[in-house]
């Protein structure tokens, strides 16, 4: 969803390919079997966040030039959202529906759902007064941490009904692109 969201935002055509993981066409491109992949020509790229990287940096939209000063912050944002808030997701939903049952852990669903909680007030702490966590500027932060607000709700992890962070994932929520993406996962 989050490389979907990040292509409408840069306004760039795409095609998608319904391929399912661990599908012979997916093992093809990519020997771990997982999806989403992103095909540029020749390049192959695996994992979601390395995609909307080079997205953003192959385009110059959504990012800070590397080797900035905002470019280290947006990536902190970055890699905050991968590990933390991203991080308690996963570990939930390994222990949900992926792993195989007689190996799951359902009470460390519980330790996800208060490192999430943990890291949304930190998230608070450190989103200022912009309206985005680059301020003024919407980066591909901004949709990697959205992308974890709504598989929040799936999840059924509690995010707040007020406030800062509310805010926040509502603003995100109300840009075009996302809704633009929500229409094209939907349909």
């Amino acid at each position: 969803m989050r490389v979907i969201w990040m292509l409408e935002e840069l306004g760039e055509a795409y095609e998608l390919d319904p391929a399912l993981p661990h599908s012979d066409t997916v093992k093809a491109l990519n020997p771990a079997g997982t999806v989403p992949l992103l095909v540029d020509g020749d390049l192959v790229v695996s994992e979601s966040i390395a995609m909307c990287t080079y997205l953003a940096d192959k385009h110059g939209k959504l990012t800070f030039p590397a080797g900035t000063p905002q470019r280290a912050i947006q990536d902190s944002f970055t890699f905050f959202a991968a590990d933390v808030l991203e991080g308690a997701l996963w570990t939930a939903a390994k222990n949900t529906f992926i792993h195989p049952e007689d190996i799951r852990v359902p009470a460390i669903k519980d330790v996800c759902r208060y490192e999430f909680q943990k890291g949304l007030t930190i998230l608070e702490q450190r989103l200022g007064e912009g309206p985005y966590v680059m301020g003024e500027t919407f980066t591909l932060a901004d949709i990697i941490i959205g992308h974890c607000g709504g598989w929040a709700v799936t999840a059924k992890f509690d995010l707040p009904r007020s406030g800062p962070i509310y805010d926040y994932f509502k603003r995100l929520r109300q840009r075009p692109a996302y809704k633009a993406m929500m229409e094209k996962v939907a349909g």
